[in-house]
């Protein structure tokens, strides 16, 4: 996979880290508690300007809790 490739799927996966929460009607706050983390690191992973990488554990822990399959995660819109 290039390099562009790869922060495509970056960048799709916080939008929809994003996207999801906020359908759920979730604040960070509230939806960082859910999948104990910080709303500083949640805030971190949304933001298209880092570079922040969830963990793969982080990522089935948020798909859970958004009750949602993990593939939709990395889906475009």
């Amino acid at each position: 996979m290039r390099k562009t490739d790869f922060q495509q799927v970056l960048r799709q996966l916080k939008m929809n880290i994003a996207y999801y929460r906020k359908k759920a009607g979730h604040t960070q706050e509230q939806f960082a508690n859910m999948i104990f983390t910080s709303r500083t690191h949640l805030s971190q992973i949304e933001a298209l300007g880092t570079n922040l990488k969830p963990s793969l554990e982080l990522l089935f822990v948020i798909a859970d809790a958004l009750d949602i399959d993990f593939i939709k995660l990395f889906e475009e819109k």
